[in-house]
């Protein structure tokens, strides 16, 4: 069973957010952990009254009583809120305690050095953990014991499909493809919506059409375990409509966009690292 090396440990989450609630509901709600294994701290009340009516967990908005005593602390946070949360927090995490981070673009030398901490794992989930079929991309640091890596793999595996890397820099890359790539697709799905409401459909018709297409699609492909341009290739004709379709998109330079547009999103990951790292007593500007 995976999920007897979690069995037994307290969780202290700071920050109630999606991605939060995505991990409580995977540990809880599926019956991995009791809720009262689980603190979660938010500064908001309303937010701390959705978490206790969903989940029955405890609550709380005091950062310092929450990471007292507790096996996993997961960093949950906004990043322009993350120095903060740091500096409040700086030595009170046990050494025997692993914290989780699930914030965007935060190295892990900053979190470590925030925190006077030295035993972190950082990773990149994306929206559809909500569901238990997220994608995370990991790392942890040299500090992590084996153990400690097995809890981590644990609680993604419950999310949805994980995959460790060695060095930090893929998880930027990972922000890029993975972490982003639900935008990507639901654009691609607008879209197609939106082209097939031009054609006649009705709104709700269209969505019917594309959302199928997708899924049936992606577990098409799992299945076949072929390369994608022989699977487009299978569907596509001389001179039928999908080798008509696919023309216009490489004529319009599809996969040029795309590309371009997962640079631009690895550029802008790396940058909010590079900004992480500026010393965390600098002053902090923090969008009301």
């Amino acid at each position: 069973m995976i999920t007897e090396s979690i069995q037994g440990l307290k969780f202290a989450f700071i920050g109630g957010g999606t991605m939060a609630r995505a991990i409580i509901h995977a540990l809880v709600v599926t019956g991995k952990l009791a809720p009262d294994q689980i603190t979660a701290c938010d500064p908001l009340a309303s937010q701390r009254d959705k978490l206790v009516e969903r989940y029955g967990i405890l609550v709380n908005d005091n950062n310092k009583s929450a990471v007292r005593d507790v096996d996993i602390v997961v960093l949950s946070v906004k990043p322009q809120v993350l120095p903060i949360v740091l500096k409040e927090m700086h030595g009170l995490i046990s050494s025997d305690t692993l914290v989780f981070s699930v914030v965007a673009g935060m190295p892990i030398a900053t979190i470590s050095s925030g925190l006077s901490h030295s035993a972190v794992v950082r990773t990149m989930p994306n929206t559809p953990a909500q569901i238990g079929e997220g994608m995370t991309v990991w790392t942890a640091a040299p500090a992590v014991t084996e153990e400690q890596r097995q809890q981590a793999s644990t609680i993604l595996q419950l999310m949805g499909k994980e995959l460790y890397v060695q060095h930090e820099n893929a998880l930027d890359m990972a922000t890029a493809v993975s972490g982003t790539g639900p935008t990507y697709v639901f654009l691609m799905m607008e879209a197609l919506i939106d082209a097939a409401v031009h054609l006649g459909f009705s709104r709700e018709q269209g969505r019917l059409l594309v959302e199928q297409t997708v899924l049936g699609s992606v577990l098409y492909a799992q299945q076949s375990n072929r390369h994608m341009a022989e699977l487009r290739n299978m569907v596509t004709s001389p001179g039928g409509t999908s080798a008509e379709a696919v023309y216009q998109m490489e004529k319009g330079s599809l996969r040029t966009v795309f590309s371009k547009a997962v640079w631009a999103a690895y550029q802008k990951s790396r940058l909010l690292g590079e900004k992480a790292m500026e010393p965390i007593d600098a002053p902090l500007k923090v969008d009301k």
